[in-house]
């Protein structure tokens, strides 16, 4: 136990899971090295990407997508050896982690295709979930540094199998999340509170942990990143690019993309992803809907918001999934 707390790490990506992991490790007694593409005011912040990798073998990798993932492992260049285990945990497409691998392969170095689940707030609580694609002997290497920031940690098959599976997991969360916006504005249309489908969805087998984290945020307008809209909508994109040529279709991930697509446009993609509410004038508002007492004068209230959206409702398919941006 001893010798994994002193084990040096690398950290390279510092944005909202990244720097949270790396303040884990270092509560652990990890000697951590960072770098990211913007300096930060981190402890044993580097000059780049290579000297992390001179600094420590097990490396963590936190960048924005698949082309900053092959560029951070090509920049490391004869750096890497034998002695190094590089764990990529950013969402990518599956080409593009099986390349990383042959570039980390090249250099005699091992390579984990880890992907995660779990928000800003997981990664500060060590809650993480990392699925893992690779070789068991290397997950050995790598479990005293893992274990860390998680709470499970599930092998799925070879490289490539964890993003596979990353990818069809946020499939399901961001079309979960679609839909409930759909359903609080049937509500809001319908003059029914808003908070009375949490109270209904605590009985009915329709409720799922993406709901019960974003159906609070969303009833609050509170939009801070924990998983942004611009990052949801690339993994979409990844798993609708997966299919190409491959003789199947997936419309619901195709219209979920969509609405994302609609929030990019709108200036929502740095805000978190159930920021898809604010395609409803409902979003922000709950307070004003909700208070009210269940009389004439508040049915009459909402009818005329019914009917001030109306005429812009009429003129565009509903979420925005095939119109263009909209304001807030």
């Amino acid at each position: 136990m001893e010798k994994s707390q002193k084990t040096s790490v690398g950290v390279i990506g510092l944005g909202i899971i990244g720097s949270r992991i790396a303040a884990a490790l270092r509560r652990d007694g990890h000697s951590v090295f960072v770098w990211n593409r913007s300096p930060r005011a981190e402890p044993n912040f580097l000059a780049s990407a290579r000297e992390v990798a001179e600094s420590a073998d097990l490396l963590q990798l936190f960048v924005r997508d698949g082309e900053a993932l092959l560029e951070v492992i090509r920049s490391m260049g004869t750096a890497l050896g034998e002695s190094h285990v590089v764990m990529n945990h950013a969402t990518v497409g599956p080409a593009e982690t099986l390349e990383a691998a042959r570039l980390v392969g090249e250099r005699g170095a091992s390579f984990l295709d880890a992907p995660f689940t779990g928000s800003r707030d997981a990664a500060a609580e060590g809650q993480l979930v990392y699925y893992i694609g690779g070789e068991e002997s290397v997950l050995e290497r790598a479990m005293p540094v893992l274990k860390v920031s998680a709470k499970a940690i599930l092998q799925m098959g070879p490289v490539g199998a964890a993003t596979y599976v990353k990818v069809a997991t946020n499939m399901i969360s961001a079309a979960e999340i679609g839909v409930l916006s759909e359903a609080l504005a049937l509500l809001a249309r319908g003059g029914v509170p808003l908070p009375r489908l949490m109270e209904a969805l605590q009985h009915n087998v329709a409720n799922s942990g993406a709901i019960s984290a974003k159906l609070p945020l969303m009833l609050s307008g509170d939009f801070t990143p924990r998983f942004s809209t611009k990052n949801m909508l690339k993994d979409l994109q990844i798993a609708l690019r997966s299919v190409e040529g491959k003789g199947i279709d997936l419309p619901v991930t195709s219209a979920t993309a969509g609405a994302l697509m609609g929030a990019v446009q709108a200036g929502w993609g740095e805000d978190d992803f159930a920021s898809l509410a604010r395609h409803y004038p409902y979003a922000g508002t709950v307070k004003d809907l909700t208070d009210q007492p269940t009389s004439s004068s508040s049915e009459s209230k909402e009818n005329k918001v019914a009917k001030r959206d109306s005429s812009k409702t009429e003129k565009k398919k509903l979420f925005g999934i095939f119109g263009g941006p909209k304001n807030s």
